[in-house]
């Protein structure tokens, strides 16, 4: 609970749980029922901490129906112009989060798959994954009368775990393999795929299998999909940030201009108009949460990658701000171990700074996250990375 008796969603990833606690919501849903109701498959990469899993859980519930839960947001007014609101659909969610080998992969994905069949039925002669997937998105498909929602978040967590490890790499190349060709194979029976995660692996031809994927990560209409931009930080936390500027000793001013410095700066297209920067929300939640501006986001982890691909490769990208890059690469190329800088934008240390004829010119967004690199990932290399 907030110093101000309202209660923020620090670490909540359940919607149900924020709509029915009465825990505040930055309403993003007009964006959520524009995915929902685009194109049939979909993957979003962001940076870690940044509200994949929930986004994913705001979306599972609307194709739920869950009508009671959207009471009062942009997105009640968009479904109820439809012919027929609100279907009942049948959703198969799946999250790869900490799974770091293929055998736990395929152990999860087997109990994940056993779950769903107790639900919509079987058939026997099914042995592979990629079977028992196709046929229960038949199944549910023939249950529910209506096409089947699949949503996969963080789906690149076991291949970063295993991307300095080829042989175990290559094992679970093979299990996604095994599982994702159905989802191309059963399209019919698919309303919506939404893929989540941070870093991009194209080579296991997850993105040519898939049929016309939209690579929603860079499109201007979605940049603020993910984050909160600074009008939406005035709108819906003003009470929290008056509590936080008097602790400090700030005015609403100053208190706003502090919060800018330290966790604004990411753009996720070429649009880089004000409107469209985000602050991350992870960190702003706790800094108005604790009535304290300091680095949260580095405390959950995530540098050992990073610190990995640094150690070993002889590819570092020079200095990070003003690394220019094809916009073709950051929309379309794997990450690697030899392209840190690319890595470094996917996860979230770099962003777009500017943008001109097909190129990205990148850098360090904030001050969160240049304390991060100094003090954390870099220890060991700032005159080789990091202009002083």
């Amino acid at each position: 609970m907030s110093p101000t008796g309202r209660k923020l969603p620090n670490g909540i990833q359940n919607f149900e749980k924020i709509r029915t606690e009465g825990y505040l919501y930055v309403d993003k849903t007009d964006l959520i029922w524009q995915i929902a109701n685009d194109r049939q498959n979909n993957f979003l990469s962001r940076p870690r901490r940044f509200g994949k899993s929930l986004l994913s859980d705001v979306l599972a519930c609307y194709f739920e129906g869950r009508k009671e839960l959207f009471e009062g947001l942009k997105i009640t007014a968009l479904e109820e112009s439809q012919p027929n609101p609100w279907p009942h659909r049948a959703v198969l969610r799946f999250d790869f989060s900490g799974k770091e080998t293929a055998s736990d992969l395929l152990k999860y994905l087997n109990r994940a798959l056993t779950i769903y069949e107790r639900i919509y039925g079987h058939d026997s002669i099914d042995e592979t994954l990629n079977d028992r997937l196709s046929t229960l998105l038949q199944n549910a498909y023939k249950m529910t009368g209506e096409r089947v929602a699949v949503i996969v978040d963080e789906y690149d967590v076991p291949l970063q775990h295993t991307l300095f490890k080829p042989d175990e790499h290559e094992r679970l190349i093979e299990v996604y393999r095994s599982f994702f060709p159905a989802l191309k194979t059963s399209d019919f029976y698919l309303k919506c795929l939404f893929i989540t995660g941070i870093t991009k692996f194209t080579k296991l031809s997850l993105f040519s299998t898939l049929n016309n994927i939209s690579i929603l990560s860079t499109r201007p209409e979605y940049a603020t999909l993910c984050g909160f931009t600074h009008q939406e930080l005035i709108d819906n936390f003003m009470p929290e940030i008056e509590a936080l500027g008097e602790k400090k000793g700030w005015t609403v001013a100053e208190t706003l201009e502090a919060l800018k410095d330290m966790y604004d700066g990411y753009h996720f297209s070429g649009d880089l108009s004000p409107e469209t920067a985000v602050y991350n929300p992870f960190s702003v939640i706790n800094a108005l949460d604790d009535k304290d501006i300091t680095n949260y986001w580095i405390s959950t982890g995530g540098s050992q990658l990073l610190n990995q691909m640094l150690t070993q490769s002889d590819n570092n990208g020079g200095n990070l701000d003003g690394i220019t890059m094809s916009a073709d690469i950051i929309k379309t190329d794997d990450v690697s171990a030899d392209d840190v800088p690319l890595f470094l934008y996917q996860s979230g240390y770099l962003t777009i700074k500017g943008a001109g004829t097909n190129q990205f010119t990148l850098g360090i967004p904030n001050k969160e996250v240049r304390q991060a690199l100094y003090k954390v990932l870099l220890p060991n290399a700032l005159e080789k990375f990091i202009r002083v």
